[in-house]
């Protein structure tokens, strides 16, 4: 219950939490924020690693100069872009092995078998779409690597995927992180950033629900 505690405070007050390491650390922040999105989208123990609200806090935090928004999203895409490929790479060496692993709060049995269901269903679009869901972004390169996806292919989906997630939300949040309601709402703003990611999971909850219903 601690451990979720932390996690809610951690995603709701992100920008506080961001401007207190931008104080401490200064330039640093870049490396942290690598980091954080290299393992979210990297290893499929860190999924509840927050990643759209950071790439839109971190725009805002740019729009008030501290930091560079072209850098931030060089640095960040490359950090997806990595972690995807390393999460890939473990999948395909490792995959059968920790799909086996048993329920944790580091490791989730559901969360594999959806994004199995969801990568049968839209193959390597699914490296693409996943990046704008939440758990299901760490699992699907997870999962492309098992199937396996030839690298050549699944390269493409991922260096695609990394660009359309990463630019336009450091630059979302760098557009309007100047605005004032935006300043003064900024628990809203991440509580709706949270709701409209999470909007493609319940949607499919909500089919697959009908679907079993109709039967």
């Amino acid at each position: 219950m601690e451990y979720i505690t932390l996690l809610v405070d951690l995603l709701l007050h992100i920008d506080l939490y961001l401007a207190k390491l931008l104080v401490d650390y200064g330039n640093w922040l870049y490396a942290i924020l690598f980091l954080i999105i290299f393992c979210e989208t990297g290893l499929v123990v860190t999924p509840f690693l927050p990643g759209d609200s950071l790439l839109f806090m971190a725009g805002a935090l740019a729009a008030g100069g501290e930091l560079s928004p072209a850098l931030l999203i060089a640095l960040l895409f490359v950090a997806a872009a990595l972690g995807d490929s390393l999460n890939y790479a473990i999948g395909r060496r490792f995959g059968e092995r920790i799909s086996r692993w048993p329920d944790s709060r580091f490791f989730s049995q559901q969360a594999l078998v959806k994004t199995r269901g969801f990568y049968d269903r839209h193959g390597g679009k699914t490296i693409v779409i996943a990046r704008f869901m939440p758990i299901f972004r760490t699992f699907a390169p997870f999962v492309a690597g098992m199937a396996p996806m030839a690298y050549r292919r699944f390269i493409g989906y991922n260096i695609l995927g990394a660009a359309l997630w990463v630019g336009p939300l450091v630059m979302v949040g760098y557009w309007f992180g100047k605005l004032p309601f935006i300043k003064n709402n900024l628990t809203l703003v991440i509580l709706g950033i949270i709701a409209l990611s999470l909007t493609p999971v319940l949607y499919g909850w909500l089919q697959h629900r009908s679907a079993k219903t109709a039967v």
